[in-house]
């Protein structure tokens, strides 16, 4: 195999990057900085000797939180060769079985054992080893495993494996959505680069980065936030490059209405925020008489503080001038992406009531154009599906929930696994059609195809 230097570069984890860390089922993400202290599962150690290395890099922590990628094992451990029992009945679990103390055990890691070494120490000072069965003994082994080797994976982030991880250790930050939910809805609402699409969701930006990684930098992504700003926290950890946020806009939901409407001005102030300066600035009247006032009993030393002071406020007042001018340059360039309203699919996956979001949002969709609602509970989704049969213009409703299964694939003991995951929420889906609007809703029926009329006259005649 040819080696391109070029194309493994891409391969290789740099100083910067985001990455993923995974120990068993458990993930976690992190940035990769010289000297910083990583704590993942009750063990610190630095992320320095990762650079350069290939991702999906077992890791050893070695004294002093320096990490060492895992040679490979060719041969199992010793154990296998060992004699096994038929069965555990004649077992009895009393505490008793292992000779070794935990105090022993502190003992030989302060000696420098590594993981599989102890293992084999508290194995060979078992008294029941030897007799539990060979599936037994495989348990017993990784049980132990998971508990003395101190290693570590680390992961390039995607869409499934960042899921996982949010679904594993915070399901309530994206909305218990699962990751085979997720993928279909990116599915559904037909995903991929140089398409339009709008995106509302509450899910930490865990659904806004998979639909950025979907659409591969190509075409633009229009977030609609509600509150003060945009939550982005999820779509940092993708770690995408800078031209993949050059395609994301992002519009308030709370100016929907005013932009449908045609009256959103994008080159007015914000009002809230003139309110604002306007309070501050009686204030500062307030307190000029007083500071004038104690001017004739003042240093030299005070004035040089207090024209420091009026120098701070006013780089302050100048940066956030620079501030509420980027923000209503996005608005403007988010607000005529919408005007034309012919985005090509909408993503909704969050905690409000989906109903009016969906009634909203539709209207910039083109005809003929997917979307797709996600929702915990299915009761929100049966009421928009009642509300767009009503009001006509959609088309291919589906109301569906999605069932996932783990399974346990080992020789001679292959079934389901015990503990997994209760639902995966609902899904709403749905193709938009334009909607002759010169013809009275009760008008609208379906006519029978000229043919057919044709047929019945003569039929009759």
């Amino acid at each position: 195999m040819a080696d391109n230097g070029d194309d493994d570069s891409q391969y290789r984890m740099k100083e910067g990057d985001y990455v993923v860390l995974k120990r068993g089922d458990i993930f976690k993400a992190v940035q990769i900085q010289q000297k910083k202290k990583v704590v993942f599962e009750k063990q610190w150690f630095f992320l320095d000797k990762a650079v350069g290395q290939l991702y999906s890099t077992t890791f050893e922590i070695v004294s002093g939180g320096s990490l060492q990628p895992q040679k490979p094992k060719n041969t199992e451990s010793s154990s296998d060769a060992k004699e096994a029992g038929t069965d555990n009945r004649n077992i009895v679990d009393d505490g008793k079985s292992q000779k070794l103390t935990r105090d022993d055990i502190e003992t030989l890691k302060e000696e420098g054992l590594k993981g599989q070494e102890i293992i084999q120490k508290l194995i060979e000072n078992s008294s029941t080893f030897r007799d539990k069965t060979e599936f037994a003994q495989e348990k017993y082994i990784k049980k132990k495993k998971k508990k003395y080797e101190n290693t570590v994976m680390i992961l390039k982030p995607s869409c499934r494996i960042l899921a996982m991880m949010y679904h594993g250790r915070e399901p309530g930050k994206i909305c218990h959505l699962r990751y085979d939910t997720l993928a279909q809805m990116l599915t559904l609402a037909n995903i991929h680069a140089g398409s339009k699409v709008l995106v509302f969701e509450t899910c930490a930006g865990l659904v806004l980065g998979s639909v950025m990684e979907r659409m591969g930098g190509y075409g633009s992504v229009i977030q609609m936030y509600p509150g003060g700003g945009p939550v982005r926290a999820g779509v940092e950890s993708f770690g995408f490059p800078a031209h993949f946020h050059d395609t994301l806009h992002e519009f308030p939901i709370c100016h929907v209405n005013a932009l449908l409407a045609g009256t959103l001005d994008t080159a007015a102030k914000d009002p809230t925020a003139d309110a604002r300066q306007s309070n501050r600035a009686a204030e500062e009247e307030q307190t000029q008489p007083e500071e004038q006032s104690m001017e004739t009993n003042t240093d030299p030393a005070q004035d040089q503080e207090r024209e420091e002071r009026e120098k701070r406020k006013e780089v302050k007042a100048q940066e956030k001038k620079v501030k509420m001018e980027e923000k209503r340059k996005k608005l403007a360039a988010a607000a005529a992406q919408l005007e034309g309203r012919n985005a090509d699919g909408l993503v909704i996956a969050s905690r409000f009531h989906p109903c009016p979001v969906l009634m909203g949002l539709l209207k910039f969709l083109a005809p003929s154009r997917p979307f797709v609602v996600y929702s915990q509970y299915k009761e929100p989704l049966i009421e928009c599906y009642t509300k767009l049969k009503e009001q006509g213009g959609t088309i291919n409703l589906r109301l569906t929930d999605s069932w996932l299964r783990h399974y346990q694939v080992l020789p001679n003991r292959t079934h389901p696994v015990l503990l997994m995951s209760g639902g995966g929420g609902y899904l709403l889906s749905g193709t938009t059609v334009a909607t002759d609007n010169s013809k009275p809703a009760g008008s609208q029926r379906a006519e029978e195809p000229a043919p057919k009329r044709l047929k019945l006259t003569e039929a009759e005649g």
